[in-house]
């Protein structure tokens, strides 16, 4: 049970475990479920297998996965990749509306919550008898509302921008399972964004692009228009160990019953004695935009050694050439290069960068129009489709010797 006080319906059903033990499927099955765009699964495998997942199955748009606690507490915080982690509750065949209703009242949601606090409901629904989402999650609703109306004669509100809890439904091919959203709200919001530039690149997408790179700490990592700076943000993180979700001030795993606080602040704690220290000149970026330089200086000072890293305001083209360096950009396009800027040009004028001032280096650059890739002047060694968060883009490598 969840810590604090117990309310006076929590009391009055605190036997049911007792008197009808059912486990939840994550209890029984030590079975979870991380949500994942389909462009870094691959990636997303590896990551849960290295934080202990077992058991790995990935479906559309997703993994199942196993996990002792401790490592399911480790995945929720640590993975960079992943949009969110679910706890399935029950899983059971859904043809009619009733299906629903039926087994979402079974669920002992006094576990969950009480009438006092709120909850969210967020559906998806695909290839089934039931075809629309929004009124599949408003049977799960009535069903949370009416389970406690019946037994105590009021409900929990519902509440879609700071819910105490949010359950998350499924149907596919007729098949639904409902879960906690055990993240607590979407992974890819660190937390240490505090300024912004328009169009700024989701940590996700930023997370796998240094990632790809396999850039390890022993050459300078740099990019010459870091924008906002989640880049290098995610670069900092990951090469100080840093928890991806070390900001989030909570967890939707800390409202399930079996919420073990002593291992988690155990978890905690030993990730915060693993962090280790950023060198100087390590890792540095620079923009032309003074609003972009005061916005990643901003973004990084909250940061664990966020001030070791060198931000300066510079044009791309007039930087001091660089040498035995691994480079990571993501050249504004579009709405961030405004309307009367030449796109042509400015991706011609990138290769020549790239070619004449980058010496014995790797450059990795996230497209996020993939089209302007044949106006760099340069032969990409690969280029790899990377799409999260409502981009189409593609990550090119170039080799430069």
């Amino acid at each position: 049970m969840n810590t604090g006080k117990k309310s006076i319906l929590q009391k009055g059903l605190g036997r049911t475990r007792k008197l009808a033990k059912r486990e939840y499927v994550y209890e029984r099955d030590a079975q979870y479920f991380a949500q994942v765009s389909e462009s870094v699964k691959d990636l997303a495998i590896l990551e849960i297998k290295e934080l202990g997942g077992y058991g790995l199955r990935p479906v559309f748009r997703g993994i199942w996965f196993k996990a002792a606690k401790i490592d399911f507490y480790r995945i929720t915080y640590f993975a960079r990749l992943l949009s969110r982690v679910l706890a399935p509750l029950v899983t059971f065949e859904c043809i009619e509306k009733d299906d629903l209703y039926k087994n979402a009242r079974k669920i002992r949601w006094e576990e969950f919550l009480t009438p006092e606090q709120t909850f969210s409901i967020m559906a998806n629904v695909s290839e089934s008898d039931i075809t629309h989402s929004n009124f599949a999650g408003l049977r799960v609703k009535d069903a949370i509302a009416d389970y406690f109306r019946d037994r105590s004669n009021c409900r929990p509100s519902v509440d879609s921008k700071d819910p105490w809890i949010t359950i998350n439904l499924h149907i596919h091919q007729n098949i639904a399972t409902i879960s906690v959203d055990a993240s607590g709200g979407p992974l890819h919001k660190r937390g240490y964004r505090e300024e912004s530039v328009s169009a700024p690149m989701q940590e996700t997408i930023a997370a796998a692009i240094v990632r790809l790179s396999g850039w390890d700490g022993s050459q300078l990592l740099y990019d010459p228009m870091c924008g906002s700076g989640t880049l290098l943000c995610e670069a900092l993180m990951q090469y100080c160990r840093i928890p991806a979700q070390i900001f989030r001030k909570g967890f939707g795993f800390e409202r399930l019953p079996d919420f073990d606080n002593t291992l988690w602040e155990r978890i905690k704690a030993e990730a915060n004695e693993n962090i280790k220290p950023l060198p100087e000149n390590l890792i540095g970026g620079s923009d032309i935009s003074e609003h972009s330089v005061n916005a990643v200086k901003t973004n990084l000072m909250g940061l664990h050694f966020g001030g070791n890293v060198q931000i300066d305001l510079a044009d791309f083209k007039a930087l001091t050439p660089l040498e035995n360096a691994v480079i990571i950009t993501n050249p504004p396009y579009g709405i961030r290069m405004g309307k009367d800027q030449d796109l042509n040009l400015f991706y011609k004028e990138l290769g020549l960068f790239l070619k004449g001032h980058c010496m014995n280096c790797v450059a990795y650059v996230y497209f996020g129009e993939p089209r302007f890739i044949k106006k760099v002047p340069l032969a990409p060694a690969w280029k790899r489709p990377l799409k999260i968060g409502g981009l189409d883009g593609k990550l090119a490598k170039y080799e430069l010797y």
